[in-house]
């Protein structure tokens, strides 16, 4: 099953087995389906609990408060995370705060869908990873699942939480492959999972930089005896810092992913607890990839240089093992296409 299959059988199985879940957000039902991610949604349940909306995100992020309160668990849907940007007050002032704010009485259980992700020349209002706002947000908490199978537990999870979740997907995992279990499957929020092991560096991520590393430590594997621990978050909030930090004590090294930009990053918030965790302990300082603190240009010729990528990653894991004869020039050619779409089956601009 594709990821967005994954999505959409995740919120098949949530709309089937539960009829207060509702799904809603600008262009559901549309041709195009949000990526073909809510397909037959509407036709399946009807239009009363499967709509399209005016664009009206602040309004909108009101009206799920208030049916969630009344007993419902909406999923509100935006085809990009920018266009939220324009209900933060609903969500950070509001939906965050309420089970606190009533002595833990009163719960908002929301799902706000965000897709982030690159392609086409978007540009700097259309691309945005903002994840590391919402993680400084208590009240939330804040789910980027990597592969089809995590998709669909982490969504579902995410829907039968009693309080407001933010779910983020990558648009370029969309078309990602994966066994995923069928029926009525659950990933617990906050649990991160080992997925590669090994006892030279811990590597921790989230959403595409997962795929990347594994790129990158499948290249260096097949030339040198390098093995790390690769570290999927699932979550951004909360962290599950007793696996981070199990690794650590093993390896030594730390080397933290994030598709965000680096100043503020949830990357930089696993380096500060490392280091001062552990200080000078670690066999080298703390080390992280992220995007660069600027706004994500349009133009292909700027754009290609500014996302990370595997040939990074690589580059970095050497750097911090103090291997320097290894050539990975490759793993900057192994992509036959344009360095701003992920392969040919991607289109646009939905």
């Amino acid at each position: 099953m594709k990821f967005n299959e994954a999505i959409k059988d995740a919120m098949f199985q949530s709309l089937e087995t539960d009829n207060k879940v509702i799904c809603y957000g600008l262009g559901v039902p549309d041709p195009k389906h949000i990526f073909d991610t809510t397909t037959g949604l509407q036709e399946k349940f009807g239009k009363e609990r499967v709509f399209d909306i005016p664009i009206s995100e602040n309004a909108l992020t009101g009206v799920a408060i208030g049916v969630s309160l009344g007993g419902y668990k909406p999923v509100f849907v935006h085809q990009r995370l920018d266009f939220f940007l324009l209900a933060m007050d609903q969500l950070v002032n509001g939906a965050a705060k309420w089970h606190m704010m009533f002595g833990g009485t009163m719960n908002v259980p929301i799902t706000i869908r965000l897709i982030v992700g690159r392609g086409w020349g978007q540009g700097p209002t259309h691309c945005q990873s903002l994840h590391s706002w919402f993680a400084h947000i208590p009240g939330l908490k804040v789910v980027m699942p990597s592969n089809p199978a995590d998709a669909k537990g982490l969504l579902m999870q995410s829907i039968q939480d009693p309080n407001p979740v933010v779910f983020i997907e990558h648009r370029w995992l969309h078309n990602m492959d994966g066994e995923v279990p069928s029926g009525n499957y659950f990933m617990p929020i906050g649990k991160a999972k080992v997925i590669s092991k090994g006892s030279d560096i811990t590597i921790v991520g989230n959403s595409i930089m997962i795929p990347e590393a594994l790129h990158a430590l499948n290249f260096l594997k097949e030339r040198t005896n390098i093995k790390a621990d690769l570290i999927d978050l699932h979550t951004v909030r909360p962290i599950d810092w007793e696996t981070i930090f199990t690794s650590v004590e093993k390896t030594g090294r730390l080397l933290t992913l994030d598709i965000g930009a680096e100043t503020g990053s949830v990357a930089g918030e696993i380096i500060a607890r490392t280091a001062n965790k552990y200080g000078k302990e670690l066999k080298t300082p703390v080390d992280r990839i992220c995007m660069p603190d600027y706004a994500v240009p349009t133009s292909v010729s700027l754009t290609k240089d500014c996302y990370p990528d595997a040939y990074d990653i690589a580059q970095k894991i050497l750097d911090m093992l103090g291997i320097n004869n290894i050539d990975i020039s490759e793993l900057r050619s192994t992509r036959t296409w344009t360095h701003d779409i992920p392969g040919n089956w991607f289109s646009g601009p939905f």
